[in-house]
């Protein structure tokens, strides 16, 4: 059967290893764990809380740190083994099926440990591609609580360039504690950033104010009109900024 050009999407996520869970588009209440009147009333919040999609550890897995060793274990079992690459017996057998005879057991690690102690690879089971010129912003879940036990090292991907697993390095912050990894909670979240978005010739392009007196006219108005015109205290509308946001993304989307 004829399959989808990757161009015919923004990103295509690819299932790999067999427990791998799907990924789910991120909720602008970060699946209810918002506070509600966050949730209600302050879109800037639920805009970066919905931007992009969730992953999942594949199987639920325990880390434990002594300052120098890291020892892991499957939640189905009692025994902690010295971490340091950890890859699921029955991936070997559904990768070997599928992929070509040279690269027989060229599968990545669910989890390794890196070569400074403490920093751990964490693999979600997928891989991803992206539209020409699209890259993936790999980061801790954006406005979720987040463990004292360890955390994400954030990075961009070329995605229409690189073709490998989503994972996250992260950093352990807590030892001889076990740090537990559910596969029903988003370790990852994955937002896609156009290239030239974040050039450097783009992102040295800025100005600096460093006086309010030099405030322009045009500024002063502006304030005006976003702080002082909705109404003071009291007489504020509820949730003013985020009806007129919302307002602009239907006009947008018609």
């Amino acid at each position: 059967m004829p399959t989808a050009s990757n161009e015919d999407f923004l990103v295509k996520f690819h299932k790999i290893l067999p427990s791998a869970r799907p990924p789910r588009r991120c909720h602008r209440a970060v699946g209810g764990t918002l506070p509600a009147r966050a949730a209600q009333y302050c879109e800037p919040i639920c805009a970066a809380s919905s931007f992009g999609w969730h992953l999942f550890p594949p199987v639920d897995f325990s880390l434990m740190w002594d300052g120098t060793d890291t020892l892991w274990k499957l939640d189905t079992s009692d025994t902690w083994y010295n971490l340091n690459s950890v890859q699921l017996p029955e991936a070997y057998s559904t990768f070997n099926a599928a992929c070509p005879p040279h690269i027989v057991n060229h599968i990545p690690p669910l989890i390794a440990a890196c070569d400074e102690p403490g920093i751990i690879n964490v693999w979600s089971g997928l891989f991803a591609r992206t539209k020409k010129n699209w890259s993936l912003l790999v980061r801790s879940p954006a406005n979720m609580p987040r463990s004292e036990g360890f955390e994400n090292y954030e990075g961009l991907i070329e995605t229409d360039r690189w073709f490998g697993p989503l994972f996250t390095n992260i950093r352990l912050t807590k030892t001889d504690v076990p740090i537990n990894f559910r596969s029903d909670k988003p370790f990852i979240q994955v937002q896609p950033i156009y290239r030239d978005h974040y050039k450097d010739s783009l992102l040295s392009n800025f100005a600096y104010v460093d006086d309010v007196a030099m405030l322009e006219d045009s500024d002063w108005l502006d304030y005006e009109r976003t702080i002082i015109s909705p109404g003071i205290d009291e007489e504020r509308e509820p949730a003013f900024y985020a009806k007129n946001v919302r307002r602009r993304k239907r006009e947008m989307e018609n």
